[in-house]
């Protein structure tokens, strides 16, 4: 067997701009493509509840924050290579899409054409709204301070 042209590093990388995209954004951008690959779905997109941690500062110890929406599917395309997704919320489309987008990245002939078209414009779509959101928040951001009076010290 041929070793893979990609590496863990750039498939987590794809899985995870994936995972983050909006659903009518890859739904477009799929769309645009035109591709209509031929697959199975082994694991049925399914919706359950994962728990969130957290550390205060980051480096802390963990403590539970709470629970969220996580849907997940397996799909094999016919030439026998699987794909995987995990994504917050409820939408099985998305979850099952991103799973068909993770197998075909997986193949030599259609990587390059889908890392140009597809991970590409979702990366700076996230980070266009990843930036106005920073905007949004930095707007109403109050920096306190305090004035020292000569006759206090």
């Amino acid at each position: 067997m041929d070793a893979p042209h990609f590496d863990v590093a750039q498939r987590q990388q794809w899985m995870a701009v994936l995972a983050h995209s909006q659903p009518q954004e890859l739904a477009a951008l799929w769309a645009e493509q035109k591709l209509n690959p031929e697959y199975q779905v082994i694991r049925q997109p399914e919706t359950g509840l994962v728990q969130i941690q957290a550390r205060m500062g980051a480096t802390g110890q963990r403590f539970f924050a709470g629970d969220t929406t996580l849907t997940r599917a397996v799909v094999q395309l016919a030439n026998g290579t699987y794909g995987y997704s995990y994504s917050l919320g409820r939408n099985k489309t998305h979850a099952e899409l991103c799973a068909v987008i993770d197998a075909l990245m997986q193949e030599k002939v259609r990587f390059r054409t889908l890392q140009e078209t597809l991970i590409a414009p979702l990366v700076a779509n996230r980070e266009q709204r990843l930036s106005a959101r920073r905007t949004q928040i930095n707007s109403s951001r109050v920096d306190f301070f305090t004035l020292v009076r000569g006759d206090n010290a």
